[in-house]
């Protein structure tokens, strides 16, 4: 990066979303390497004013303070970079004569503190540097407006992001495949999936071609979303475009199936991207072993993992991860147990993460001597357990019987940092109502209202649920009917749960008409 290392960065602009243009990483000189330390570590930004102010005012000075500062982004720190550094850098160089740094320097150095405002979401500091960027006459390009756009959706400001879409024109720029892009990605990443369609319904309507990162970035969507058929007619849509898919592309289909357990469809998609001449990376592999843990096949998923280290890619944490649930969901928790110690044996610190899915394996195995175990053992290596660590426990001793060891952990919820929320309860409710322990459960139930929670539609099946094993048809009936009033709409789970409260013919007909009329007027098609 240095001019006397790699030659001058003057005029290769700044891709989005990634490294340089040309793929060069920055190389640290032994001041670099000094400041990065000193910026990670120093939180007062008047220490850091007056340590930079030291520094003589030279090229290499400032070859060294853009290497820090793209180092800082490509390990996505950006607490330091949206600090006073940023700031520093930023008010510096704005100052500086095009004699010392030329104006191209001065947009890298713009776009690098843009950047860090924007993945902080600091909307407002990213407004003000786009205002600099003007002051500064650099004209602004399409990553400014990529940036700014994925900003103001991931702060929910859908309007100013369509206005800075519209504003790019002012400056005779349409909207390219690149701003889009951002677009969609920051509304799925504000999870509006939907708008995101329209987006990209948008793009294809402005005669604007969707690139190979477009359709991924829906192929995403869709698979998370576990709509795997969609994604693979975008799949094939890219293709007959003459858009090449590349291995991001391919892994996202891989895991629109795996999602589903589709592990059949993920093997031929994983065998066309060899055809294609694309070397499978750890994620795709990855992608393929969690097809098969999903589908129940955990040996399946043992073979891929063989297959991935034979093929030379080194296995990750969430492979591991991987074949601890594969394991773990087919009730095989020594296998589990196992690959977890494989993972800490050769030196792979097990996350939390890590430690749920071990004891998620045990905790199938009703094991809750070892869950215990796991429970403390996460304490010992400093990762406190969370809420869904303590809700897994609340089940586990409320469907032995242990009733007082669940309330226990509740009082510890409730007590401790981390709250009780909703799928607590539901679990409580749960537990109780299928125990015929109707007046905890409704106790329960109606306290939700003075902990500021709201049932959702898991709460409602389950107490549901506890009158329907008794066979109270009516009182289900009058259950449903608060639900909808509650405004919560009922899910195939609670169908079910209705139609087992039957006990004749007239009754299953009754609840199917109310099933049929679910998505319409659904109060008025109660019986009497």
């Amino acid at each position: 990066m240095s001019r006397k290392r790699c030659g001058s960065l003057r005029g290769q602009g700044w891709k989005y979303g990634s490294g340089f243009v040309d793929g060069i990483f920055p190389v640290l000189s032994p001041v670099a390497h000094q400041i990065l330390n000193f910026v990670r570590k120093e939180v007062d930004p008047n220490n850091v004013w007056a340590a930079l102010d030291t520094l003589p005012v030279t090229h290499d000075t400032w070859d060294d303070l853009i290497n820090v500062a793209v180092q800082l982004r490509l390990n996505k720190q950006w607490d330091p970079m949206a600090s006073d550094v940023c700031t520093i850098f930023f008010s510096s160089i704005i100052k500086t004569e095009t004699s010392i740094v030329q104006i191209s320097i001065k947009w890298l150095v713009l776009q690098l503190v843009h950047d860090a405002y924007g993945q902080k979401y600091l909307y407002k500091k990213a407004e003000e540097t786009y205002v600099d960027l003007l002051q500064a006459r650099c004209i602004p390009t399409e990553d400014t407006y990529a940036l700014l756009i994925k900003v103001y959706c991931a702060c929910g400001l859908l309007g100013k992001a369509e206005a800075a879409f519209v504003d790019m024109r002012k400056y005779g720029l349409p909207p390219s495949a690149i701003v889009y892009n951002a677009y969609i990605d920051g509304l799925m990443k504000a999870r509006n999936p939907q708008r995101a369609i329209e987006i990209f319904q948008r793009m294809k309507n402005d005669g604007c071609h969707p690139s190979t990162d477009t359709y991924t970035l829906l192929i995403n969507l869709h698979g998370k979303a576990s709509q795997s058929y969609m994604a693979l007619k975008l799949f094939n849509e890219m293709r007959s475009k003459k858009c090449r898919p590349d291995i991001c592309t391919y892994t996202a289909l891989v895991n629109a199936f795996a999602r589903e357990g589709l592990c059949e469809k993920a093997e031929e998609i994983f065998e066309q991207m060899q055809e294609d001449k694309l070397e499978p990376d750890v994620y795709t592999y990855n992608a393929l072993m969690e097809a098969y843990s999903r589908a129940g096949f955990p040996y399946g998923a043992a073979e891929i993992f063989s297959l991935m280290r034979h093929m030379g890619c080194e296995p990750d944490r969430a492979s591991y991860n991987i074949m601890v649930d594969a394991y773990g969901r087919a009730g095989l928790h020594e296998d589990a147990q196992a690959v977890f110690n494989e993972m800490k044996r050769l030196g792979i610190t097990p996350t939390m993460k890590s430690h749920m899915l071990l004891l998620c394996a045990y905790s199938k195995a009703r094991n809750v001597t070892k869950c215990e175990e796991i429970v403390n053992q996460m304490s010992e290596s400093g990762l406190e357990p969370d809420t869904f660590v303590l809700n897994s426990m609340m089940h586990l001793y409320g469907r032995l019987g242990q009733f007082e060891k669940m309330e226990e952990v509740l009082t510890a919820m409730e007590k401790g940092p981390y709250e009780a929320d909703i799928s607590t309860y539901n679990i409580l409710i749960n537990i109780y109502g299928r125990a015929g322990f109707f007046e905890r459960m409704e106790g329960i139930f109606q306290s939700l209202t003075t902990k500021n929670l709201k049932p959702d539609v898991v709460t409602w099946t389950s107490r549901l649920g506890a009158y329907s094993r008794k066979k109270l048809y009516r009182k289900c009936l009058e259950i449903f009917e608060e639900m909808i009033d509650g405004g919560c709409h009922p899910d195939g789970g609670t169908a079910k749960v209705l139609l087992s409260a039957c006990s004749s013919k007239d009754q299953i007909e009754q609840v199917t008409t109310v099933i049929r009329t679910m998505h319409k007027g659904m109060k008025s098609a109660l019986p009497a």
